[in-house]
Protein backbone atom coordinates (compact mmCIF):
# COMPACT_ATOMS: atom_id res chain seq x y z
CA UNK A 1 0.00 0.00 0.00
CA UNK A 2 1.58 3.40 -1.16
CA UNK A 3 1.41 6.34 1.39
CA UNK A 4 -0.95 9.77 0.92
CA UNK A 5 1.21 13.32 0.99
CA UNK A 6 -1.68 15.67 0.74
CA UNK A 7 -1.49 19.24 2.16
CA UNK A 8 -4.65 21.44 2.72
CA UNK A 9 -3.84 25.35 4.54
CA UNK A 10 -5.72 28.25 4.80
CA UNK A 11 -4.38 31.60 5.29
CA UNK A 12 -2.73 34.53 4.38
CA UNK A 13 0.28 35.43 2.05
CA UNK A 14 2.91 37.16 4.02
CA UNK A 15 4.63 39.10 0.56
CA UNK A 16 3.71 38.95 -3.05
CA UNK A 17 4.57 35.72 -4.90
CA UNK A 18 8.36 35.98 -6.04
CA UNK A 19 8.12 34.85 -9.65
CA UNK A 20 10.92 32.92 -11.46
CA UNK A 21 11.12 31.62 -15.28
CA UNK A 22 13.46 28.49 -15.89
CA UNK A 23 15.51 27.29 -18.60
CA UNK A 24 12.76 25.85 -21.04
CA UNK A 25 10.46 28.45 -20.07
CA UNK A 26 9.32 26.81 -16.95
CA UNK A 27 7.84 29.23 -14.50
CA UNK A 28 7.84 28.99 -10.70
CA UNK A 29 6.63 31.22 -8.05
CA UNK A 30 7.04 30.87 -4.22
CA UNK A 31 5.81 32.76 -1.17
CA UNK A 32 5.25 32.43 2.61
CA UNK A 33 1.70 31.53 3.94
CA UNK A 34 0.88 32.34 7.69
CA UNK A 35 -1.35 30.27 9.58
CA UNK A 36 -2.90 30.83 12.83
CA UNK A 37 -4.51 29.59 15.73
CA UNK A 38 -5.88 30.47 18.73
CA UNK A 39 -6.20 28.58 22.08
CA UNK A 40 -7.16 29.22 26.02
CA UNK A 41 -4.16 29.51 28.24
CA UNK A 42 -4.47 29.96 31.67
CA UNK A 43 -7.55 31.74 30.83
CA UNK A 44 -6.37 34.10 28.17
CA UNK A 45 -6.72 34.08 24.24
CA UNK A 46 -3.29 32.50 22.65
CA UNK A 47 -2.35 33.15 19.00
CA UNK A 48 0.30 30.74 17.16
CA UNK A 49 1.30 31.44 13.72
CA UNK A 50 3.24 28.89 11.80
CA UNK A 51 4.81 29.75 8.38
CA UNK A 52 5.12 28.00 5.30
CA UNK A 53 6.69 27.94 1.56
CA UNK A 54 4.70 27.72 -1.02
CA UNK A 55 5.71 26.63 -4.33
CA UNK A 56 3.32 26.92 -7.46
CA UNK A 57 4.81 25.17 -11.11
CA UNK A 58 4.24 26.18 -14.71
CA UNK A 59 0.98 27.49 -15.25
CA UNK A 60 -0.64 27.29 -11.62
CA UNK A 61 2.36 29.93 -11.37
CA UNK A 62 1.34 32.15 -14.24
CA UNK A 63 -1.87 32.59 -12.41
CA UNK A 64 -1.01 33.16 -9.02
CA UNK A 65 1.39 36.32 -10.73
CA UNK A 66 -1.45 37.93 -11.71
CA UNK A 67 -4.15 37.02 -8.81
CA UNK A 68 -2.41 36.94 -5.25
CA UNK A 69 -0.60 39.48 -2.99
CA UNK A 70 0.50 40.03 0.32
CA UNK A 71 -2.17 39.73 2.57
CA UNK A 72 -4.88 37.71 0.35
CA UNK A 73 -6.50 34.88 1.92
CA UNK A 74 -6.30 31.39 -0.35
CA UNK A 75 -7.40 28.25 0.13
CA UNK A 76 -4.11 26.35 -0.68
CA UNK A 77 -3.98 22.21 -1.61
CA UNK A 78 -0.60 20.40 -2.31
CA UNK A 79 1.93 17.72 -0.71
CA UNK A 80 4.84 18.46 1.27
CA UNK A 81 8.38 18.13 -0.43
CA UNK A 82 11.72 18.27 1.09
CA UNK A 83 14.70 18.83 -0.66
CA UNK A 84 18.37 19.58 -0.21
CA UNK A 85 21.18 22.24 -1.25
CA UNK A 86 24.89 23.36 -0.49
CA UNK A 87 24.97 26.87 0.65
CA UNK A 88 27.99 29.33 -0.27
CA UNK A 89 30.17 27.68 2.58
CA UNK A 90 29.07 23.93 0.85
CA UNK A 91 27.00 23.12 4.20
CA UNK A 92 24.16 20.55 2.98
CA UNK A 93 20.49 22.49 4.06
CA UNK A 94 17.03 21.09 3.98
CA UNK A 95 14.36 23.06 3.48
CA UNK A 96 10.54 21.63 3.24
CA UNK A 97 8.20 23.30 1.30
CA UNK A 98 4.23 22.96 0.17
CA UNK A 99 3.91 22.65 -3.53
CA UNK A 100 0.56 23.62 -4.20
CA UNK A 101 -1.50 21.66 -6.89
CA UNK A 102 -4.33 23.83 -6.31
CA UNK A 103 -5.62 27.34 -4.87
CA UNK A 104 -8.69 29.34 -4.72
CA UNK A 105 -8.76 32.63 -3.34
CA UNK A 106 -11.06 33.25 -0.91
CA UNK A 107 -12.99 36.72 0.69
CA UNK A 108 -14.46 39.66 -1.16
CA UNK A 109 -15.37 39.53 -4.60
CA UNK A 110 -12.92 42.40 -5.36
CA UNK A 111 -10.33 40.22 -4.05
CA UNK A 112 -10.95 37.85 -7.44
CA UNK A 113 -9.51 41.00 -9.70
CA UNK A 114 -6.00 40.54 -10.79
CA UNK A 115 -3.25 43.08 -9.36
CA UNK A 116 -3.73 46.20 -11.92
CA UNK A 117 0.05 45.92 -13.07
CA UNK A 118 -0.63 42.95 -14.95
CA UNK A 119 -4.14 42.37 -16.12
CA UNK A 120 -4.09 42.22 -19.27
CA UNK A 121 -5.68 39.93 -21.19
CA UNK A 122 -6.78 37.73 -18.33
CA UNK A 123 -9.91 36.96 -17.04
CA UNK A 124 -10.35 35.30 -13.59
CA UNK A 125 -12.37 32.11 -13.29
CA UNK A 126 -15.81 32.60 -12.25
CA UNK A 127 -15.00 30.40 -9.03
CA UNK A 128 -11.91 31.94 -8.22
CA UNK A 129 -10.20 28.43 -8.03
CA UNK A 130 -6.97 27.30 -9.77
CA UNK A 131 -5.50 23.84 -10.35
CA UNK A 132 -2.73 22.51 -11.63
CA UNK A 133 -2.79 21.32 -15.15
CA UNK A 134 0.23 19.46 -15.86
CA UNK A 135 -0.13 15.66 -15.98
CA UNK A 136 -0.21 13.50 -12.84
CA UNK A 137 -1.28 10.14 -14.22
CA UNK A 138 2.23 8.53 -13.17
CA UNK A 139 1.11 9.85 -9.51
CA UNK A 140 -1.81 7.55 -8.77
CA UNK A 141 -1.51 5.82 -5.82
CA UNK A 142 -3.78 2.95 -7.07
Amino acid sequence: MSGINKVILVGHLGKDPEVRHLDGGVTVASFPLATSETYNKDGRRVEQTEWHNIVLWRGLADVASKYLQKGKLVYIEGKLRTRSFEDREKVKKYVTEVVAENFTILGRRSDFEPTPVSNEGTTPKSESEYTDQSDTSGDLPF
